[in-house]
């Protein structure tokens, strides 16, 4: 096992600290957040009762090949507690998330659930949020002209492809476009702006939504409450 898995393994074992009998979940999207979900199914499967809203189509794939039972946003309204990946984390528990794709998702089970909690390697930790390109989903219909706009708010600015070559279509069929803004020094503001934009879906700046980050540092794990 490499280093890198060791400490995704090691937040994900401790995020199911925060998982109790009839609690309903988010069930996160991404590679930490996988291991998450098949530590949670043995779980399952030796008599813990739960039930989880999956956060993208893959994370929900993967939950029914585990046996976690699954409902939906026309069953609750409220989730107890949400365990997602991050692509970056900094010191005061904003996110970016998205690189897989499913940021939107992602953003409506988080902003749904009493708390939040975000399992990442130690890799994920960073000073200032925006090495990452942050991840701007966006209708197809305007892409390129919102691509344009989101220049001239300093990023180096990519649609997404997919596998195939072609544009990468999300959940909700809208595309992504990857923004590098090599630093953003005010995630609060950048998001302002960005949620204002008109063809802008959503974007994946998490501002104000983790309310605990477990990081696997080497053989051990870090807990960041806010």
């Amino acid at each position: 096992m490499t280093d890198v898995k060791r400490e995704k393994r090691l937040a994900a074992e401790r995020s199911l600290q925060y998982v109790h009998d009839d609690m309903c979940l988010g069930l996160g999207s991404g590679s930490t957040a996988a291991i998450m979900l098949e530590l949670l199914g043995q779980r399952v499967r030796d008599g813990l009762r739960v039930r989880g809203v999956p956060t993208s189509e893959s994370s929900r794939k993967l939950a029914l090949r585990e046996g976690i039972p699954l409902i939906g946003f026309d069953q609750v309204s409220q989730l107890d507690l949400t365990i997602d990946g991050a692509d970056e984390v900094d010191p005061q528990l904003n996110v970016i998330k998205g690189g897989g794709g499913a940021l939107l998702r992602e953003k409506i089970v988080a902003s749904l659930s009493r708390h939040v909690v975000i399992i990442v390697d130690s890799h994920k930790q960073v000073s200032q949020l925006g090495a990452f390109p942050l991840p701007v989903e966006v209708v197809q219909f305007a892409w390129k002209p919102l691509a344009e706009r989101l220049a001239g708010l300093g990023a180096q600015t990519v649609l997404r492809s997919g596998s195939d070559g072609r544009p990468y279509v999300t959940d909700e069929e809208n595309f992504i476009l990857d923004c590098a803004f090599s630093r953003i020094d005010d995630p609060v503001a950048l998001a302002v702006r960005l949620d204002a934009m008109p063809g802008v879906v959503d974007h994946g700046l998490f501002v104000g939504l983790a309310h605990t980050v477990i990081v696997g540092c080497g053989d051990e794990t870090l807990v960041i409450n806010r």
